[in-house]
C-alpha cells in the first residue's frame, strides 16, 4: 500500500502528504484507511492529526462535524484506536470553534463525542435490546464539564433552541435534541466489509463503559 507507494517515489514519507493521499481516498478502502489512522505508532498518530486538521468544522455543531469525520474513514472496533481518533478529532473541533467549550483541554468535547458514538450504536445496534432513553443519555452524560454541566453557549449552539425557562430546560432540550438527531438519523458510515457503525464497541464487557460519567 503506502510503503509500495514510497517506494516509487509515488508519495513523500510525510504525516503531511500521507494525510492528503488518505483524505482524497480516491479508490482506497475505508476500512484499512481506518486502521492505519487509529494506530499508536508515533508516526500514524501524526498522520492522524494531520488528516484531521484537513477538515473544517467551524460553526458546525458537534453532531454535523462527527458526521463529516467518520464518513472520510470507516471507524474501526477496536476501543484504544477509537479513543485515539475522537481525541484528534476533539481537539481539532475545539480549535476551528474557540469557546464553544469552557475546558482549556478538549476534554468535555473528546467525552461528549464518544457519548455520540455509543449513543449511535445503542439505538441502532439490532443485538441491543435496552435501548437507551433520553433521560437516561441525559444522566450519563451530567457532570462531564470538568464536574460541572455543559455551558450554556454549546447548549444554545447545537440545540438551535432560544432560552426558556432556566438552565435544567435548556440541557434536557439540547440534550433530547442530540438524541432525537443520532435516533432519527444514524451516522452514515462508508461500506467496505459489511461491518457498521452500529456494531462499534458492541461488545457486553464494555457495556458499562459511559456509566462513571453518570
Amino acid at each position: 500500500g503506502i510503503q509500495f507507494l514510497v517506494e516509487n517515489e509515488l508519495l513523500k514519507w510525510t504525516p503531511d502528504d500521507i494525510a492528503q493521499f488518505l483524505y482524497k481516498g480516491e479508490g482506497l478502502n475505508k476500512t484499512a484507511i481506518g486502521d492505519y489512522l487509529g494506530e499508536r505508532d508515533e508516526f500514524n498518530i501524526k498522520v492522524l492529526h494531520a488528516f484531521v486538521d484537513l477538515h473544517e468544522f467551524t460553526d458546525l455543531n458537534l453532531v454535523q462535524a462527527l458526521r463529516q469525520f467518520l464518513w472520510s474513514f470507516r471507524l474501526p472496533g477496536e476501543a484504544q484506536k477509537i479513543d485515539r481518533m475522537m481525541e484528534a478529532f476533539a481537539q481539532r473541533y475545539c480549535l476551528c470553534n474557540p469557546g464553544v467549550f469552557q475546558s482549556t483541554v478538549s476534554d468535555t468535547c473528546y467525552v461528549l463525542s464518544f457519548a455520540i458514538i455509543m449513543l449511535n450504536t445503542s439505538l441502532h445496534n439490532p443485538n441491543v435490546r435496552d435501548k437507551p432513553s433520553v433521560e437516561r443519555f441525559i444522566s450519563m452524560n451530567r457532570g462531564i464539564n470538568d464536574g460541572g454541566d455543559l455551558p450554556e453557549e454549546l447548549l444554545r449552539g447545537l440545540s438551535a433552541l432560544f432560552y426558556a425557562g432556566g438552565s435544567c430546560r435548556v440541557i434536557f432540550f439540547f440534550f433530547q435534541n442530540l438524541y432525537d438527531s443520532i435516533k432519527n438519523e444514524p451516522f452514515k458510515i462508508p461500506e467496505d466489509d459489511g461491518n457498521d457503525l452500529t456494531h462499534t464497541f458492541f461488545n457486553p464487557d464494555r457495556e458499562g463503559w459511559l456509566l462513571k460519567l453518570g
